[in-house]
């Protein structure tokens, strides 16, 4: 059993850790999807991320033998920054086995913060199973990122936060990777507000607790494949798994590509940044069929490497028709280039990228192919620039603009 006193102890305890991440109300969310929306950035804590508040409780409550033999855990990043800085704020020595697929950002920082970082496995559970035997063989402490009843108690001290400045929330949406965070939420909600909703969001490209919970028993994907790392888990805590049963209301599926206009949607109105499982519950306010609840969406990390940033960005603006790419035939002869420009200009499109092959065909009349790659206000203005040249007598094609950047 976990009871509201240890969730108190715990609450206590991480406060020695912790920045406080006040929750934001979004006017932007809260019109899309017609509820009080408000999101509860721990994407902005020290490591950039929840984990550092169930990785200290736990580290607190072992035992001063366990601490001196020396810490151990699995992660993707988020989980080992927390138990790193946990475990040199209280004097242990604490390895972390990453994922090789791991962010470049996570792993240094991980290392920075003074743990030894061990590269193996393509995904956690592989990850895991290697700490777990080293574990067994140099007779580490083994700190489970969130099938530990621990931890996940530290976890669920961001519901205590939530409650304490929004006592009436209606839902909560709780990102879920094993299943620690949603387990801790999810049963201190249900201590403080038996009526309250909580909703996990998991990718769909890893939906191991929608299957589980289907299964009524703890089971595993066949395989992982989703862009959000921190939550590309195979198989789910079996420890953790009956608190999930019996306090989680209903857990909602997001495809990857859901992922990435909420990214810039994040960016673009509250000038925050949020790694993509960080995004899962934003992207599930969508898919909720609710209106004028109050829906708090916990931002769990912003540990984000620059290259999928970039990725992300270049992706969010062609899906929203704000860089797009077309292709024209033009008679090969002087200004033809120059004239296509002017349409372009006066439709107040800007040009980013040209592409000018004369060797597609021996007809000199159209003779070149013109591909251009612009800039555009979004879907309306896209269609306007190329009404444009229409008129002027040009065919453009749309064509994939994924190459641009």
């Amino acid at each position: 059993m976990l009871e509201l006193y240890d969730f108190e102890e715990a609450y206590d305890k991480v406060q020695e850790v912790v920045l406080p991440t006040k929750l934001i109300k979004s006017d932007y969310f809260s019109e899309q999807t017609g509820n009080q929306v408000y999101l509860k950035p721990e994407n902005m804590q020290l490591t950039g991320a929840y984990k550092i508040r169930g990785a200290n409780y736990k580290i607190s409550k072992l035992s001063e033998d366990e601490k001196k033999k020396g810490l151990i855990t699995a992660s993707a990043g988020n989980h080992a920054q927390g138990v790193a800085l946990a475990a040199a704020k209280q004097g242990v020595k604490a390895t972390i086995v990453m994922p090789t697929t791991t962010p470049l950002l996570k792993v240094n920082r991980t290392k920075d913060l003074g743990a030894e970082v061990v590269l193996h496995g393509d995904v956690y559970d592989q990850a895991c199973e290697h700490a777990l035997a080293l574990a067994a063989e140099k007779g580490y402490t083994f700190v489970h990122p969130f099938d530990d009843l621990t931890v996940a108690t530290g976890q669920g001290t961001i519901a205590m936060d939530i409650f304490k400045e929004l006592p009436t929330v209606d839902y909560i949406l709780v990102p879920i990777g094993g299943g620690g965070l949603a387990t801790g939420v999810s049963t201190l909600a249900k201590l403080l507000n038996p009526k309250i909703k909580v909703i996990g969001v998991e990718p769909e490209g890893a939906a191991c607790m929608k299957a589980s919970l289907k299964a009524g028993k703890v089971v595993s994907c066949d395989r992982v494949n989703t862009i959000a790392d921190g939550t590309a888990v195979q198989t789910p805590g079996k420890l953790i798994f009956p608190f999930i049963q019996e306090n989680l209301d209903r857990v909602i599926t997001i495809k990857d590509e859901e992922l990435i206009p909420c990214f810039l949607d994040l960016l673009e109105n509250h000038k925050m940044l949020a790694e993509n499982s960080g995004l899962l519950t934003i992207a599930a306010l969508k898919h909720l069929n609710v209106k004028n609840k109050k829906v708090v969406s916990i931002i769990s990390g912003g540990n984000m490497d620059v290259i999928t940033i970039a990725s992300l960005v270049q992706h969010g603006l062609i899906m929203r028709n704000r860089i797009f790419t077309v292709s024209v035939f033009l008679p090969d002869k002087p200004g033809e280039l120059t004239r296509v420009s002017q349409v372009i200009a006066n439709a107040q499109g800007n040009i980013i990228k040209l592409e000018h092959n004369q060797f597609v065909s021996i007809n000199r009349n159209s003779a070149v192919e013109l591909t251009i790659t612009m800039e555009a206000f979004g879907t309306d203005h896209k269609e306007k620039i190329i009404e444009s040249l229409k008129e002027k007598g040009y065919e453009p094609k749309i064509r994939d603009s994924k190459s641009v950047f």
